[in-house]
């Protein structure tokens, strides 16, 4: 198998990297990253620094790839240095909002527009997106944070609608997206004390269960939203 993993620097997508570069059954493994990897240096690895946001960049990356069998795309924000997720619509920022957009949602339609080609193969295949809980409206009980809802729930909807096309030009691809649960890593951090006993997980318990969803995806099941334990999540 080949695999591409998009936004491979962050906490889950060097999980991801670790867990799949031990596999036997793993050829070749594409990781991509904004800033030095984080991953330690595996035979099967091969990094490019790609901004996922730049329509060009990634159509030149993406020219240069041969088949793909999966591709996970794990790059998001939550959060910048000057910005946290907003507690009433009183602080919502522009700047940050279509920054967040553009991070969270854009790539996905990137990455689909320029590899389509790379999964015509005809074997099953898999293009999932790590996207959120909070992403669901219909799941929604809470409220706030409007940019990163909005842009996990603008995602969760490029990538249905991307579904449903394949399901016509590409019947052999799954595309998912996946909730990985409240994960230890930079992006949740400032937020972790909030978290009940027992519901962080370390990237690499997240990344297990994930893997064990994508190991058992068949095409039928595109256009699911699907949680890191299984469970179908309404979008």
């Amino acid at each position: 198998m080949k695999i591409v993993i998009a936004g491979g620097s962050g906490g889950i997508g060097n999980a991801f990297i670790e867990a799949l570069a031990r596999r036997p059954g793993i050829r070749q493994i594409i990781a991509t990253c904004n800033r030095s990897p984080a991953a330690a240096s595996h035979s099967k690895v091969r990094w490019y620094r790609l901004d996922l946001t730049d329509e060009a960049a990634v159509r030149d990356w993406a020219a240069q790839l041969g088949e793909i069998d999966w591709l996970v795309n794990a790059a998001g924000i939550l959060h910048t240095t000057g910005q946290g997720p907003e507690k009433t619509i009183r602080q919502i920022d522009p700047a940050f909002f279509l920054e967040s957009m553009s991070t969270n949602a854009l790539p996905a339609l990137l990455l689909a527009k320029h590899l389509h080609g790379k999964f015509r193969h005809g074997r099953p295949a898999v293009f999932a997106t790590v996207s959120a809980r909070v992403g669901s409206i219909g799941d929604n009980r809470l409220g706030g944070w409007f940019s990163y809802r909005a842009s996990k729930a603008a995602l969760n909807m490029c990538l249905k609608t991307l579904a449903i096309e394949w399901r016509r030009t590409l019947p052999n691809v799954a595309v998912v997206a996946l909730h990985p649960g409240t994960t230890d890593t930079a992006l949740s951090k400032p937020f972790q004390r909030n978290v009940p006993q027992g519901q962080l997980f370390s990237p690499e318990y997240s990344v297990s269960c994930m893997l064990r969803v994508l190991d058992t995806l068949r095409p039928a099941d595109s256009g699911e939203f699907i949680a890191f334990d299984g469970e179908r999540l309404p979008w």
